[in-house]
């Protein structure tokens, strides 16, 4: 499945300001069902999982506020910061949990992914450990979302 113009320009400027990150950080959601070559269905921005220290290191630089996340009973992140200067708007998130089982769990990938998108590296979690993160979080939209990444890991090349 190809990448959409808007969502390969959104995913090029993050791969050129994450140039800068000392941390690990991926892609995730429904980019990075995207960035595998599943059906995302409508990708409407780009989430970005990084460290505090390079949320508050790499983000000032283009004008972003490092906050906390908004109140949510379902996640919550320790730095929640929107950039809008991209063609789709890219949520970074920085010590970002989900609820489940009555515990906030964090979301930490363990793989890491390089993707090459127009010349910048980004990078994502593997298919099998982005299925379970997905599955995970519980909303239908990531429900639909994981079955696309396991169906089309099990379509005849």
């Amino acid at each position: 499945m190809p990448v959409g113009p808007a969502l390969s320009a959104s995913v090029r400027a993050v791969g050129t300001l994450m140039a800068a990150a000392r941390d690990p950080w991926w892609i995730i959601s429904s980019a990075a069902v995207a960035l595998h070559g599943a059906d995302a269905g409508e990708v409407a921005d780009v989430d970005v999982l990084l460290s505090e220290a390079d949320a508050q290191a790499i983000l000032p630089g283009i004008g972003i506020e490092c906050r906390p996340g908004p109140a949510h009973p379902t996640f919550r992140s320790g730095i929640f910061a929107t950039w809008t200067g991209t063609a789709l708007p890219v949520e970074f998130m920085a010590g970002f949990c989900h609820f489940s089982g009555g515990t906030w769990v964090p979301v930490q990938p363990v793989t890491r992914k390089p993707v090459d998108v127009g010349g910048a590296r980004v990078f994502i979690p593997e298919r099998a450990e982005l299925h379970a993160m997905l599955t995970g979080f519980g909303r239908p939209k990531d429900l639909v979302r994981a079955r696309s990444l396991a169906a089309d890991r099990d379509r005849p090349a």
